[in-house]
């Protein structure tokens, strides 16, 4: 297939799905007025309610912290189910089922879920976000599992090694460095998606902003979105240097 075939089925693709979007440009032409004004409005900053935003930040770094963990812990074993060089196909499939079910119900639906369940607060977002986490590190961890270098492992099944010994000096040295940077990544992305899950009243800082955005506090709002940048800056360049070491070993 030569390329000049392959950049016209991209093209045809693409003009196909912006025809789907059914984009008005002469609609968002006019629109820029409506758009400057509201971002107008976000300006300047209210510094007075910092405490409020740190606070609501501080809940949801907690939040996220947890949701991570408890997602962590339960997708470890279903990402060995789930492994081509690990697990039977009939575990495979059931597996990779489980993971295709969480990954299809959106964060939002989750927080729904447990804020019915567990009423407004941190601990439905945590509930949400640790669902949430499964459906992405199970198959992250999935894929550093069959990544796995087979030679490794042959040569231990020769010496006849027991399957925890396979697992402890064959896979687990070879997985436990991309596997924390996976979970490092979701800890930050946790963080943004724990800001969306205020929204439905599911705790911290999210439900902060959405209070004043509701109430046209716009100035206190932008607030809220700056110390929430600060600080996903600072996490997201931790954990980058964090994984990098983690590549090195």
């Amino acid at each position: 297939m030569s390329p000049l075939f392959i950049l016209l089925i991209i093209v045809v693709v693409y003009a196909w799905a912006l025809q789907g979007l059914k984009v008005d440009f002469q609609l968002l032409k006019s629109s820029w007025p409506h758009i400057t004004n509201f971002i107008s409005r976000l300006f300047p900053p209210d510094f007075k309610v910092v405490d409020i935003a740190i606070k609501a930040l501080i809940e949801t770094v907690q939040m996220s912290l947890w949701g991570t963990t408890i997602g962590a812990i339960i997708s470890v074993p279903i990402a060995v189910a789930s492994a081509s060089n690990v697990a039977p196909s009939w575990l495979r499939s059931l597996a990779n089922l489980l993971q295709n079910i969480v990954r299809s119900v959106p964060s939002i639906i989750l927080g729904l879920i447990f804020v019915a369940a567990t009423g407004l607060g941190a601990p439905a977002g945590t509930l949400a976000l640790g669902i949430y986490t499964i459906g992405y590190l199970a198959k992250f961890y999935q894929q550093a599992i069959e990544a796995v270098n087979p030679r490794s492992l042959e040569s231990l099944q020769v010496i006849r090694a027991s399957r925890l010994q396979i697992a402890q000096y064959g896979i687990l040295p070879q997985v436990l460095p991309l596997g924390l940077g996976y979970t490092l990544w979701m800890f930050e992305y946790n963080i943004r998606a724990a800001s969306v899950l205020g929204v439905v009243g599911a705790g911290g800082i999210g439900f902060q902003l959405k209070t004043y955005i509701d109430g046209f506090e716009y100035s206190k709002a932008t607030t809220m979105m700056l110390v929430l940048l600060v600080v996903v800056t600072v996490i997201d360049s931790f954990s980058s240097q964090l994984r990098r070491r983690l590549d090195s070993m």
